[in-house]
């Protein structure tokens, strides 16, 4: 990780797949990797984080849709625990495989 990064979690429960499918693509453009259906994790700057923020909050629907953005120090995510499949094997990267173990 480059100074000034951080490591984020974005997971979300987006009820229109039109938007969803745009947003997954836009986190995997920012750099994010995708750990589940629903969620991606990877490092972002403090200006990528904010345009991220500003451009989903933008898509989505604040009445049906939920978006959570998880910025972690990296031993918070040493601490973090993992139990039963810790991710999607077919849609995690090889960089994302490698945090878990």
């Amino acid at each position: 990780m480059k100074h000034g990064e951080k490591l984020v979690w974005v997971i979300y429960d987006i009820s229109d797949n039109k938007i969803r499918t745009k947003l997954a693509k836009i986190y995997k453009n920012k750099g994010l990797y995708r750990v589940q259906k629903s969620a991606f994790l990877g490092t972002l700057n403090k200006n990528q984080l904010d345009e991220l923020k500003i451009i989903t909050n933008e898509m989505i629907n604040p009445d049906r849709d939920s978006v959570y953005i998880f910025p972690m120090c990296n031993d918070d995510f040493k601490g973090v625990i993992l139990l039963g499949q810790a991710f999607d094997e077919e849609l995690a990267s090889d960089e994302v495989k490698s945090l878990f173990i």
